[in-house]
């Protein structure tokens, strides 16, 4: 109570952080008739001026009044648009690192300019960040007609550009793109082995737009680069063969959670069976280095005690299918991760496919935390404010809307039953079509929304495809009198763009999934722009309308106007949810998409006991007092109390979600650390011209480390290991030295042997040097140093991948899972590095070349045509960002993918001749299926 008294006399701090910005608003609003008396030529000079202005010193905070007011006027003169006062805010918030939760309707879009404009100045390259590439292409080319005006460059970022097209849009001033393709070409460039082919600048300044979708949802799954493994059917056929050998009492299984363990007995067991097959690396199965045969040994186990053959999967044609649980059909093209697939195929006896390998991944909490400035805009963030503070250390700040909200937001109506909410629903969009209301209906998922349109197809109306955009969807029914209806699923955003931006027309029906990510506001009466490009064409920058276009547009105009006022008087847009998701955010952004810019509009939910959050919240204990209370069948109860229950429930399960992604995140933490230094370690290396001092440094620390292992400190020379060291010399080093004679020398100690076998070593490593010549060398060292490191950091992040699998376990003996997550991962790392300095230094050692013209090749040891990007949708499950990372003749991606779509001599019924097909591409064949799942299926 008193904090709420408090609030009303002083003000929340939202309100006064607000107020704060008002002194630079009216600043920038005083200095506006100056800037209108400045002629095309002098406006664009401002660029140049303030950019000398920062040179001399200045600071950006210092020219945002004249930056602010200079980008205000270019979109007045380019685009016809004039920055609100509240707009000016939301630009100065973006500056400040801050996330700006403006309105729908509000002009976000427009809002970014001046954040973009500002910070763009520095010349350290500015991003800006959406949620698919229709977003990108349309804001660049829409908001960078302000830019070019203004004398900077402008770049997007898209699915399909070759490497050339990527370095010259990340070298703009300006560069527009999605928030996977910003995610991969960061990956990709940590795979580069030439400085000069990595794409991005530094990480300096990006603004975020729908920031609560990408920085939250789409956060929950990382972004992952793979590729095939080398053949390791020898590996998965001898663990296989250690399973049948176990008794009951060496494990333990869990039929009702699928998961399986070794018991103490077992371990024991295996420990043995292990150091005898030499699979063993220290003491126990449990050291850290075992933790990718543990895991493969867990695999195993399942395979063979909780898998049953013609239950969980068949075989056939020598490939092991899994049979969907659900519907017992097969599924093949499917195939098990983390090698349980190739532990069947080994406990078949099948040939076994190779498993997919991460070759680099990173989560889109850490890459967005690598930008010196971070900002965020959308219309939903304010209830997900402590998470963007604890995890980005971003700022949630509310702009007030440049208009009052005159949408009236109706308490839930909650029913007994589907059925019966069902049917109250379609009475309700009947009633409100009837009167010329255009309808926005919101549901939880694909499959709901799928429900509810056979619902309204049986009871008379229409569904019309998403890809269609003619006159009679403008009107919301068909030709023969049929209210019609369309369904939108997030697949086709340009077309849905163009349905979403008419759904504001009067009887409009329009059935969404996820409102988030559209990009495009919902206009009564429908968007004039938007159908005077799509029947007139885009009018080319810099052009007039020819008269007949101008009658024309003017028409259109007109008929939108009218049809605003009808819309009006049915009273506005009507969001119509059919049920309540489990965060009030996804809430808010359906019921936002009503009332922009001070239209009216109503919204309202319907709810039942038998919906997933009703069942949370204890339907039972409800249906039982409705029930007393004598509620018949159809009717609902509506009370403000339903409302705040369930947005109580609704935020115990946002805080339990939010603990979830915090977990995995403290997980992540940990490879992060460990990636960065990889990667700047990588890139260091790639600057350098040569790396002959490092390789030298480590050859050292190799034969310092086999002494200290064979020559225990304070030994005698009779205790010392000779042959173990001398057979370690010659198998690392390639050389033969008579280690045995030296240790029987009169006094001579540990240090001396040390010093005389780096003697050695080095002169066998300048050998080398002088029978291939020194820039050839260079070049090798280089090669063999990068391509090394590259391999073993792939072998650990599948060992990290493992490690996290099992250490829950650790839970059970009161050791927290983390703190042993992070020791285990440490000491992982520790033997990364000391394999690293014993392998490069092997290789260089042993490695003859066969003499050709020119210094090799620096080119990395896998097939970069078996790579593939990854990007799990976290609301379908859809690999959304599959693609294969394929080169063409320059070293492009875009080249490659190219040719191979437009090659005109393909015959879908002739195979042979559709050449090299990538495994995510359409089937040649016209199926409509990934190759991978159709012709390119391993059979």
């Amino acid at each position: 109570m008193l904090g709420t008294l408090t609030k009303r006399i002083f003000g929340s701090a939202n309100d006064r952080r607000v107020k704060g910005y008002r002194s630079r608003v009216d600043a920038i609003n005083a200095a506006e008739p100056e800037f209108e008396r400045l002629t095309d030529a002098q406006l664009k000079a401002k660029t140049d001026e303030l950019k000398a202005q920062l040179a001399a010193g200045k600071s950006l905070d210092d020219i945002l009044v004249p930056a602010f007011a200079t980008v205000r006027e270019a979109a007045k003169r380019v685009i016809g648009q004039r920055h609100y006062d509240v707009q000016l805010i939301g630009g100065m918030v973006l500056h400040e690192n801050s996330i700006a939760e403006m309105k729908t309707g509000e002009g976000k879009t427009l809002v970014a300019t001046l954040a973009v404009y500002l910070n763009a100045l520095a010349a350290k390259g500015v991003h800006v960040v959406t949620v698919n590439d229709y977003l990108a292409t349309r804001d660049a080319e829409w908001m960078g007609r302000i830019y070019r005006f203004l004398g900077m460059s402008t770049g997007i970022i898209v699915h399909g550009k070759s490497d050339a097209e990527r370095k010259a849009a990340y070298e703009a001033d300006i560069t527009y793109g999605t928030n996977n393709e910003f995610g991969f070409d960061y990956l990709r460039d940590n795979l580069k082995y030439d400085i000069r082919q990595m794409v991005q600048r530094p990480h300096f300044y990006a603004i975020v737009d729908e920031v609560d979708s990408i920085l939250i949802d789409e956060a929950r799954t990382p972004l992952i680069i793979s590729g095939p493994l080398e053949d390791r059917s020898e590996f998965y056929n001898t663990i296989d063969t250690f399973i049948p050998g176990l008794t009951p009492e060496d494990f333990e299984v869990d039929e009702k959670t699928k998961s399986a363990h070794f018991t103490e007995a077992g371990n024991e067991k295996l420990e043995g069976i292990l150091a005898d097959a030499k699979l063993l690396k220290g003491d126990s199965l449990y050291d850290a280095q075992n933790v990718s045969v543990v895991h493969h040994l867990q695999q195993a186990l399942r395979a063979h005690k909780l898998f049953q053959r013609d239950r969980d999967y068949i075989v056939k044609n020598g490939e092991v299918i899994i049979i969907d649980e659900f519907t017992g059909r097969m599924m093949p093209g499917r195939r098990y991760g983390e090698g349980l697939h190739q532990a069947l195929e080994a406990k078949e006896k099948q040939p076994i496919q190779p498993e997919n390998q991460t070759v680099a991944s990173i989560t889109f909490q850490n890459y967005f935390r690598m930008y010196e400035k971070l900002a965020g805009m959308t219309g939903t963030a304010d209830t997900e404010a402590e998470e963007f503070m604890d995890i980005y250390k971003l700022d949630v700040v509310s702009i007030p809307t440049n208009l009052p909200i005159q949408r009236k937001d109706e308490d839930d109506q909650v029913y007994r039953t589907q059925e019966e909410k069902y049917k109250a629903v379609v009475e309700e969009i009947r009633a409100a079509h009837a009167k010329g209301q255009p309808i926005l209906v919101g549901t939880t998922s694909i499959e709901k929304s799928e429900l509810l349109a056979d619902r309204l197809k049986k009871e008379g109306f229409k569904q019309r495809d998403v890809t269609a955009a003619d006159a009679a969807v403008k009107i919301g029914v068909d030709q023969g009198g049929k209210p019609t209806f369309q369904v939108l699923n997030a697949r086709f955003h340009e077309q849905e763009a163009k349905i979403i931006s008419q759904a504001g027309v009067p009887g409009a029906i329009t059935i969404a999934t996820n409102m988030a990510g559209r990009g495009t506001d919902i206009q009564l009466g429908g968007n004039a722009d938007m159908l005077i490009e799509e029947e007139l064409g885009l009018l080319p920058e810099g052009e007039e309308p020819t008269p007949e276009r101008a009658a024309k547009e003017a028409e259109i105009r007109a008929t939108v106007a009218s049809a605003k006022q009808k819309a009006l008087d049915a009273g506005g847009l009507f969001v119509l949810a059919t049920e309540r998701h489990e965060s009030r955010r996804i809430d808010n952004q359906l019921r936002g998409r009503s009332g922009r810019q001070g239209d009216p509009g109503r919204s309202r939910f319907y709810l039942s006991l038998q919906d997933d959050l009703m069942r949370i919240f204890g339907s039972e204990r409800m249906d039982g007092m409705l029930t007393r209370l004598g509620l018949e069948e159809g009717e609902a109860i509506v009370h403000p109390w339903i409302n705040r229950a369930l947005e109580k429930a609704q935020q115990k399960v946002e805080a339990r979600n939010f603990d979830a992604r915090k977990n995995v995140l403290k997980y992540d933490d940990v490879m992060n650390d460990q990636r960065k230094v990889i990667f700047e370690q990588r890139r260091e290396l790639m600057q350098d011209e040569e790396v002959r001092e490092t390789i030298n440094g480590m050859r050292h620390e190799v034969i310092d480390a086999i002494v200290a292992k064979h020559i225990p400190e304070k030994a005698y020379p009779e205790q010392w290991d000779t042959e173990g060291l001398h057979n370690e010399v010659r198998q690392i080093f390639g050389i033969e030295l008579p280690v045995k004679e030296w240790a029987n020398e009169e006094g001579i100690a540990d240090e001396e042997i040390r010093e005389r076998l780096k003697t050695a070593a080095d002169e066998a490593a300048a050998k080398k040097v002088a029978k291939y010549g020194t820039e050839m060398w260079r070049q090798v060292e280089k090669s063999v140093l990068l391509q090394t490191l590259d391999h073993l950091w792939r072998e650990h992040i599948a060992h990290l991948d493992h490690l996290r699998s099992v250490i829950g376990f650790r839970g059970y003996a009161q050791r927290d899972p983390l703190n042993e997550y992070k020791t285990e991962a440490f000491s992982l790392f520790e033997a990364l590095l000391v394999e690293l300095r014993t392998v490069v230094t092997g290789q260089l050692m042993h490695i003859e070349i066969q003499m050709r013209d020119g210094p090799p090749p620096m080119t990395p040891p896998e097939d970069p045509s078996e790579l593939e990007t990854h990007h799990i949708d976290p609301l379908t499950g859809d690999d959304d960002a599959a693609t294969s990372y394929d080169y063409g003749s320059d070293g492009s991606v875009a080249e490659a993918r190219a040719a191979r779509r437009t090659a005109p001599d393909r015959v879908a019924e002739d195979p042979s001749t559709w050449g090299k097909v990538s495994r995510n591409e359409p089937c040649p064949c016209g199926s409509g299926k990934k190759f991978k799942h159709c012709h390119g299926r391993v059979a």
